[in-house]
């Protein structure tokens, strides 16, 4: 004999009935098969909804009914022939007739009995099984009906099931011994209480119904048939890398399916365990696959994690006090009045000091267990010995699951330690003595981005997801999308690196996508985004809370530069090209330096100085080796060099400037870069970097443009006064040309003082032979006294400065 079950999403429809039944016909092939039918997917519900509505005086039950009647009814017209109807409608219609008058007791009486409420909603299982079989015997299958609830007998409790398995087993034995067909059909779900009163396993209990009478009848295996492809690693619709395992043990299966794995209830394998009776978990719409087989462990598992579960509908209820303390019998009468009350404790912990006990209940239960619990302590309460129970809501239990966990050291330290990396708080922990199960009670805000940050840890090949938010897509920005594009295959294959976009803004709009934005197509799909906000884009990058994440900058706006410390504050990484806010003041600085610290996220802005030279990382590595800066020499400004190289006098400055700024080098107001305000940001950062307290008022500051030309508001009138001062840059050309020398925009840092300005330097200095846009960094150190340690490439461009942003991305995934 074989057993099969099929739930509710493969009765969906009448299609996927006749799907149904060519897998069951290729088990009849092999053997006897009883098939046990869970009801048309979504009825239950609908049961359940139209009692609630009847209690409630509600009429609209009736339409909901005259809803369900015709979904049934057009099945049996779509599955079984016109001139053999006649008798399965009139089942049907008699089992529709029974749930009228039921329904309409409730409404009269104004009352949902818990008794009531089991006997409706077993109605779908009965329905969906009286068609089925029918269905088959004008198939020519020799088929036989088996009620379930005349042969299963259960004691119910608030939802808590208890089988008689003497007389279950009874009952199965003796009416299989005297039946002969094919083919049974048995509804799952329902049962009869030992007065006789029809009654139910329990939500899910189908496949507790295929487990008793799969042990009854001794089976080898017990297929359970479902829409995925059997138990996964973790929730595939939470966790998209999640996938099917081939094999668990009972013990595993056990401890995923209590912890909300929904693929199989949680009862199922109590029959089973004692006759070693296997369960196969499979896919009705791709029967073909193997699926998962739970059976007993297998020495041939070498996996020390084997699934990651979660349970969301729970309260965490905590008690404590000194009057806990030494006090013998404190948790028997604590647990005895939860035992009292018929409340299931999902979790419990108590620190070893005996002050407190926290323990997790389910959502409904958290309210009348508060009320019990503060009842019995009445007086240790009034006598403030201990406080109240404290319900905390809002929160949910991940867990690690696994038979193998307990011979692999440092698991739950790399559980808590990706956690933590991701700011996930934790707030109790739980774990057994047999190490199968990790629990860690967290915000129910944090579950996917926990649940996925575990599953990258333990389950997919060494690899680390970065999901990116940038706002500044033009000329640094675009050059950035273009390279994460173009390195992806890369960064997967070499750095195990996977890099997704989930945010764009430019000034005027924003895009989002939870499940990252095509970078081949992302300049169209912004156009037709939202209207840019700094503070939406905030709030969408906290809602999608997803680990790994980093907010890039690539603007020059202060604006998007005050709200780094909004980000660092929720753990989000912030990488920029933007220097405002690292040349903020001190104390600005400083926070957001404390801030990336103290809440795991990485703040950096290696592009601040040099654009993609390491300047910023080998100063940083200089100091923490224990060296000492002792003064810092260098040409910051790409765009300043680039214009100095390019001026010869043979045409006017201001041609010069026009030239930088047509290729890219400056910014669109040239001023910045000419006041010389952007080398003293960057020696600024550079003096903080190397430990000095100093501010930007700090750097002194020898200008080469006139007071009045720097007092512009518009570049018209900026370049009409660099062309009347012409004259004064022909005099200061012509002043280095004559000593051989060379005009370069010097930043320096010495004994505390920073100057910036213009400079003619000899042909034996290290900057006199730099072309183009280069910058270049000369480290005066206690290791490098005479002959510095010297930075030089290119400082400026978008394509560089976009691989400088690069890589700060990717030493986040490399931290």
């Amino acid at each position: 004999m074989k057993v099969l079950k099929f739930g509710g999403t493969s009765l969906a429809s009448p299609e996927r009935i006749k799907l149904v039944a060519k897998t069951v016909q290729k088990h009849l092939k092999e053997d006897k098969t009883l098939v046990v039918f869970s009801a048309f997917g979504g009825v239950t519900n609908d049961l359940l909804k139209m009692a609630d509505l009847a209690s409630k005086e509600d009429l609209a039950y009736k339409e909901l009914l005259v809803k369900n009647e015709k979904r049934h009814l057009e099945a049996v017209k779509e599955l079984i022939p016109v001139q053999a109807q006649s008798s399965i409608l009139s089942k049907v219609k008699t089992e529709l007739n029974r749930l009228e008058t039921l329904y309409e007791g409730v409404y009269l009486l104004n009352e949902l009995s818990n008794k009531t409420r089991h006997v409706v909603s077993g109605f779908g299982e009965v329905l969906s099984s009286l068609i089925i079989a029918e269905y088959f015997k004008n198939l020519g299958v020799n088929s036989q009906y088996v009620d379930s609830r005349e042969l299963i007998v259960c004691k119910n409790t608030n939802e808590k099931v208890q089988v008689n398995y003497q007389l279950t087993n009874a009952h199965i034995e003796k009416y299989f011994a005297e039946k002969d067909a094919s083919l049974f059909i048995a509804p799952g779900f329902v049962s009869r209480n030992e007065q006789g009163v029809p009654s139910t396993l329990g939500r899910g209990g189908s496949d507790f119904t295929a487990a008793l009478y799969g042990a009854a009848l001794d089976v080898k295996e017990v297929l359970i048939y479902t829409d995925v492809n059997g138990m996964y690693t973790a929730n595939p619709q939470i966790v998209p890398h999640a996938y099917p395992l081939k094999d668990i043990s009972y013990q595993e299966a056990m401890e995923l399916s209590h912890f909300g794995a929904k693929v199989l209830y949680p009862p199922t394998l109590q029959p089973l365990l004692d006759k070693q009776i296997s369960i196969r978990i499979k896919n009705t719409f791709k029967p073909d696959e193997d699926g998962t087989l739970i059976s007993r462990s297998s020495e041939k598992n070498f996996r020390w994690v084997t699934g990651i579960t979660h349970i969301d509908s729970i309260k965490l209820l905590n008690i404590e006090g000194s009057g806990m303390v030494g006090i013998p019998g404190f948790s028997k009468r604590f647990f005895e009045v939860l035992f009292l009350e018929n409340i299931n404790v999902v979790l419990i912990t108590q620190a070893s000091s005996e002050h407190s006990i926290c323990i997790a209940v389910k959502d409904d239960e958290a309210e009348l267990a508060k009320e019990a619990l503060d009842e019995a302590f009445e007086v240790e309460i009034q006598y403030k010995k201990i406080k109240p129970v404290e319900i905390e809501e809002n929160v949910a239990i991940v867990a690690l699951v696994g038979d193998r966990m307990k011979s692999h050291h440092g698991l739950s330290g790399k559980m808590f330690s990706a956690l933590g990396n991701n700011n996930i708080n934790i707030r109790a922990i739980a774990q057994g003595s047999s190490e199968r199960n990790i629990s860690a009670v967290i915000a129910k805000k944090d579950v996917k981005k926990a649940l996925n940050t575990l599953h990258e840890q333990f389950f997919e090949v060494p690899s680390k997801e970065l999901n990116l938010f940038i706002t500044g897509v033009g000329n640094v920005g675009s050059k950035l999308l273009n390279q994460l594009k173009k390195q992806e295959k890369f960064l997967l294959e070499n750095l195990r690196l996977k890099v997704r976009v989930h945010g764009l803004s430019n000034s005027r709009k924003m895009l989002f996508d939870e499940n990252g934005i095509d970078l081949q197509n992302w300049e169209k799909a912004l156009e037709k985004g939202e209207k840019a906000d700094k503070a939406e884009f905030f709030k969408k990058v906290d809602s999608f809370n997803l680990r790994n994440s980093i907010f890039v900058d690539n603007t020059a706006s202060a604006e998007i530069s005050a709200w780094y410390k909004e980000y660092l504050a929720n753990s989000v990484s912030v990488v920029t090209c933007n220097k405002i806010a690292c040349a903020d003041s001190f104390e600005n600085y400083q926070e957001l330096q404390n801030l990336a610290r103290e809440y795991g996220a990485s703040f950096l802005y290696e592009t601040n100085v040099g654009a993609g030279l390491p300047i910023i990382d080998t100063l940083k590595n200089l100091v923490a080796s224990g060296d000492r800066i002792t003064k810092i020499q260098a040409v910051l400004s790409g765009s300043l060099n680039f214009v100095f190289n390019t001026y010869k006098a043979e045409e006017p400055f201001y041609k010069t400037v026009e030239k930088a700024m047509e290729e890219g080098y400056t910014e669109p107001d040239p001023k910045i870069d000419l006041s010389g305000v952007d080398v003293a940001r960057k020696i600024l950062i550079l003096a903080r970097e190397s430990g000095q307290k100093m501010e930007l008022e700090d750097i002194e500051s020898e200008d080469f443009l006139s007071e009045e030309s720097l007092a512009t508001t518009n570049n018209e009138d900026f370049f009409e006064l660099l062309k009347k001062d012409e004259p004064k840059f022909q005099e200061i050309y012509r002043s280095a040309e004559e000593k051989g020398e060379q005009l370069k925009y010097v930043a320096q840092l010495e004994n505390g003082k920073a100057v910036v300005g213009l400079q003619s330097v000899d042909a034996q200095h290290p900057f006199y032979n730099l072309s183009g846009s280069d910058n270049i960094v000369l480290f005066f150190t206690e290791r490098y006294p005479e002959q510095p340690l010297i930075v030089k490439g290119a400082g400026a461009g978008a394509e560089v400065t976009a691989s400088g942003i690069f890589a700060d991305v990717i030493r986040i995934g490399k931290k």
